[in-house]
């Protein structure tokens, strides 16, 4: 199948940032990264979720249980700390659309249609954990200006929005509380200024808070079947339902331990258990619902995808297992263009 492709996760800021990777490099291209622009132009791929993520001051490495591995949740990063790594971030997103010919940074619908019509790159800006938002929402707006488009209030850890998820398999995604009252407004201002609410990383509890809050297409940027593999970080039949009926959409991640249905924290798996997530959740609540979230540059993926340009083999597979040429294109961009044009 062909391009153009949306993908609604990457994590390629920063990992440019921690290798040091130079802007000329993503241009012309590195192997220090899943996406670089040769490959996504390679790959068709037209615009994707540029994630802003603030590492936690110390990472934690799977502990053993009796049935498996859980990740104890990090501690909260502050605010003025996770401020200044968002706002640094920002810049060097601003630099790379500045300086890379076709990279852009999308902010509205026509800004999408370019980069899906042109062969452009288009970045969505995302912040993955708003703790570099003030809790009193100060910035929201100087975030806006500067392109943000996508929050998650969450990412799994705590902070003054709200906990979230902690990765345990197995385990169900009922793992904390939800959303705080600043969460509550966080959700309602991004509403009102058009910004997608990302429930990925959340607690079950932090999900049915914002569907509770929001009329918006409830989104899942990054995620996988509970059916398949039973990591809390994966979504019930519930909450896929809940997605659907909002008219909204589920990305199915390719982190291989998130998708893994085993108690190995460094399972491996192959591209066919990617295709069973994608296919779990069109035959529960229609192709309409299902869409990239790959995690690129933030998750040990696949041997067989290698990097963006295995997004095609995705498409030839759903094609193979007997999805339509219209559910394809759907699943490819159609359903993030649906979502996106009712929500911003």
């Amino acid at each position: 199948m062909t391009a153009p492709i949306i993908d609604g996760h990457n994590d390629t800021l920063l990992r440019l940032l921690e290798t040091d990777s130079s802007i000329s490099a993503f241009e012309s291209g590195t192997e220090d990264t899943h996406i670089d622009f040769p490959s996504a132009n390679k790959a068709g791929l037209a615009a994707g979720f540029f994630a802003v993520f603030v590492l936690s001051n110390e990472e934690h490495d799977p502990v053993s249980t009796e049935e498996g591995y859980e990740h104890p949740l990090p501690d909260a990063v502050s605010h003025d700390d996770a401020r200044g790594v968002t706002y640094r971030t920002l810049e060097l997103l601003a630099r790379l659309a500045h300086d890379v010919d076709d990279f852009r940074i999308i902010r509205s619908l026509s800004d999408l249609e370019t980069c899906l019509e042109s062969g452009a790159l288009g970045a969505i800006p995302h912040l993955e954990g708003a703790a570099g938002v003030a809790p009193d929402l100060s910035n929201l707006d100087f975030l806006y200006e500067a392109g943000v488009r996508s929050i998650g209030p969450m990412w799994s850890r705590p902070n003054a929005f709200g906990e979230g998820v902690q990765s345990r398999y197995p385990g169900s995604p009922d793992t904390g509380s939800g959303l705080t009252d600043a969460g509550r407004d966080l959700v309602r201002a991004c509403e009102d200024r058009g910004i997608v609410v990302d429930c990925a990383h959340m607690t079950e509890q932090g999900f049915w808070d914002v569907a509770e809050l929001t009329d918006a297409p409830l989104v899942v940027s990054h995620s996988g079947v509970h059916e398949l593999s039973s990591h809390s970080r994966n979504l019930t039949d519930e909450q896929l339902a809940a997605v659907a009926d909002s008219g909204g959409v589920v990305g199915i991640s390719f982190h291989e331990p998130g998708l893994a249905d085993s108690p190995d924290p460094d399972a491996e798996i192959s591209m066919e258990t990617v295709i069973d997530h994608f296919e779990y959740v069109a035959e529960f609540v229609g192709a309409e619902h299902v869409v990239f979230g790959s995690d690129f540059d933030g998750a040990r993926i696949p041997d067989e995808m290698g990097d963006v340009t295995g997004l095609p083999k995705i498409l030839a597979r759903l094609l193979e297992r007997g999805f339509s040429d219209e559910e394809v294109e759907n699943v490819a961009r159609e359903n993030w263009r649906r979502v996106l044009a009712e929500t911003w």
